[in-house]
């Protein structure tokens, strides 16, 4: 027959450091949602817009009818070899975009660095280089881009600065990587979780295991 059975329950603050970092973890599954990083990727969309990087895009069904382009940005991490992050589209010269992407953002040095590399070899080749650039692979990170560089022209003589190029659109996979793990730290650091799981009133076991 049914029994009554008495447990206590604690309050995060209430628990030891291994049961409080415990209901933390469970805590920060709450807090992060699928789409957490949606805000990231809105932000390197308008940042290769400005670099000249026109970003592939994949058809998404919507409910009913239709379809949203989901633009090809791919990632993995935050804690294992071989995390990163990549993308797929296509780069070709885009005018004042070292202006432009200081304008977006002012006191980002790896942006402004990438920028400014573009421009050169661009000014160095006529204004006439572009390139493609494609995922391959299991795996998510800047190496897994296979980036082809040739000149507007279609003139199919080797770009002698191809590398550098190369190395810009592997830098701006880093950099949003960066920006990942930091958007993903922020909205998981303990501060930001100890203060949703106050607000919402949970409580835990004695061993930090959620409590109803």
């Amino acid at each position: 027959m049914p029994e009554i059975a008495e447990i206590l329950i604690y309050r995060l603050d209430e628990l030891s450091a291994p049961a409080r970092e415990r209901a933390r973890q469970w805590g920060r599954a709450q807090l992060l949602g699928p789409d957490w990083h949606e805000s990231v990727f809105d932000d390197f969309e308008a940042i290769c817009m400005l670099l000249g990087v026109t970003l592939a895009t994949t058809p998404i069904p919507l409910m009913g009818s239709g379809s949203r382009p989901r633009p090809r940005i791919y990632f993995s991490g935050f804690c294992s070899q071989g995390d990163g992050a990549c993308f797929e589209g296509v780069y070709g010269y885009r005018r004042g975009s070292a202006v432009l992407i200081r304008q977006h953002a002012p006191t980002d040095a790896m942006l402004h660095r990438i920028a400014d590399t573009l421009q050169a070899v661009q000014r160095w080749q006529f204004y006439g280089l572009g390139a493609d650039v494609r995922h391959h692979g299991r795996y998510f990170h800047e190496l897994t881009m296979a980036i082809s560089v040739e000149r507007a022209s279609g003139d199919a003589a080797p770009v002698a600065d191809a590398d550098i190029v190369v190395e810009a659109l592997r830098d701006l996979a880093r950099w949003l990587y960066r920006r990942l793990e930091r958007e993903h730290d922020d909205q998981t650091s303990d501060a930001i979780v100890d203060e949703a799981i106050a607000a919402n009133g949970w409580t835990f076991t004695e061993e930090g295991r959620r409590f109803g």
